[in-house]
């Protein structure tokens, strides 16, 4: 078992993530998470075409695929008529750049439990019912009082504590932007008697507000949304008076309120912010998930890198290139929400973002590719793919002599 060397306060997916960037690297990692048990519910259900090349990397890219489908059609209700419409995702056929073109959804319940499995084979484990309390930070490390009594001690922490994360609020940092729904929405998990599991049905005209049951791959279950103050209190009662069906079980349900708000620091000395702790997003366009779990893959390897003894000013470079990617993403979520547009594909799939003004990217483009670009994926000479030699904790080195176009 490896010593620990970095404190990952929460075991959502951003936690995860990181915990096993750093374990594949040879960095230990204590990860905590406060709650008792593992979450449940759909919650983030949307996984970007990015975040599946990140899966790809971590080697669980397998595992996410089979559990889950693409975005179905939508089926607009309208009294006794009903009109089928547009999915939020595309359906396009793979390419030798982009393996995974389309939004893939995986309840985050199941992305979390792939997660654990890839972390528990690698070694880690996670620490249930134990919370950050208080921390200090010196020069050396960062002492933190755990909620079990123990004090623990690491190289770094890294709060991927969610939207009310102790550690971002004990650095003293606030998540600043605005709530753009006066109303808060409730979201459930629920099996519905009878109901069409090929389409994403809705009541736009529901009395209250509409009405929306989304159906999860490979389970009975839809994702049930609407304004709380419509379903919160009589769920059951609100989707038969819309749909004339009946819920027969409830899986899981949830409260939030649409939000805009992002920190202005990502890092203060040796303690980092990421996920839902640094930003946090309304669900249109399917961003917050995929952004926290980016945020984490950027900053594992530089820590592990750091730790293996590369320079210390390294670490600049995660804020300096994750912040401005979290405004524009919160930007991009904030006008789909307002617009309430269906469009999607490109402005959301995240194969677009770059740290192209980042410190770290010198040199020439290759073709249309320049540093800091994601890199595409790349059918071989030999038949193998680019990123089978991507995938892994080492460095590779692309080299060509025809002038490849990307």
């Amino acid at each position: 078992m490896l010593e620990p060397t970095v404190l990952i306060a929460g075991a959502g997916p951003t936690g995860l993530t990181l915990a096993i960037d750093l374990l594949r690297r040879g960095i230990g990692c204590r990860l905590i998470e406060a709650t008792e048990t593992p979450s449940t519910g759909s919650r983030g259900k949307g996984i970007q075409p990015r975040t599946l090349e990140i899966f790809d990397d971590l080697g669980i890219i397998g595992p996410i695929l089979a559990a889950g489908g693409l975005y179905p059609r939508m089926r607009i209700h309208l009294g006794p008529f009903s009109v089928r419409a547009g999915s939020l995702g595309s359906s396009k056929a793979p390419t030798p750049s982009t393996p995974y073109p389309n939004l893939w959804m995986v309840e985050q319940s199941r992305t979390e439990a792939i997660l654990r499995e890839r972390l528990h084979a690698l070694g880690g484990r996670i620490e249930f019912n134990t919370a950050i309390a208080t921390f200090r930070q010196s020069e050396d490390g960062v002492e933190a009082a755990l909620s079990t009594g123990e004090t623990a001690r690491a190289d770094f922490l890294v709060g991927c504590d969610g939207g009310r994360s102790t550690v971002r609020k004990s650095l003293g940092l606030k998540l600043e932007g605005e709530t753009i729904e006066e109303e808060a929405m409730f979201v459930a998990d629920v099996e519905v008697d009878g109901l069409d599991h090929r389409d994403w049905h809705i009541w736009p005209l529901a009395k209250g507000g509409a009405i929306g049951l989304c159906p999860l791959p490979h389970t009975s279950l839809f994702q049930l949304t609407g304004k709380a103050s419509t379903i919160e209190t009589d769920p059951e009662g609100a989707v038969h008076r819309a749909t004339g069906r009946r819920i027969v079980r409830v899986g899981w349900r949830s409260i939030y309120r649409p939000a805009v708000r992002m920190v202005n620091r990502y890092r203060v000395g040796r303690v980092f912010l990421a996920g839902d702790a640094a930003h946090m997003h309304p669900p249109t366009g399917g961003q917050g998930l995929n952004t926290g779990v980016q945020d984490a893959y950027n900053l594992g390897w530089k820590l592990a890198h750091m730790l293996h003894g590369g320079p210390i000013s390294l670490l600049d470079s995660y804020e300096s290139e994750r912040l401005p990617i979290a405004a524009a993403v919160l930007g991009l979520s904030k006008k789909l929400h307002q617009k309430r547009s269906i469009k999607r594909g490109a402005l959301t799939d995240q194969l677009g973002l770059h740290y192209r003004t980042s410190f770290l990217s010198s040199g020439d483009p290759l073709g249309g590719l320049h540093p800091g670009d994601r890199m595409p994926d790349v059918l071989l000479a030999d038949g193998t793919r680019l990123f089978e030699h991507l995938r892994g904790s080492h460095s590779t080195e692309f080299v060509t002599t025809e002038g490849p176009r990307f």
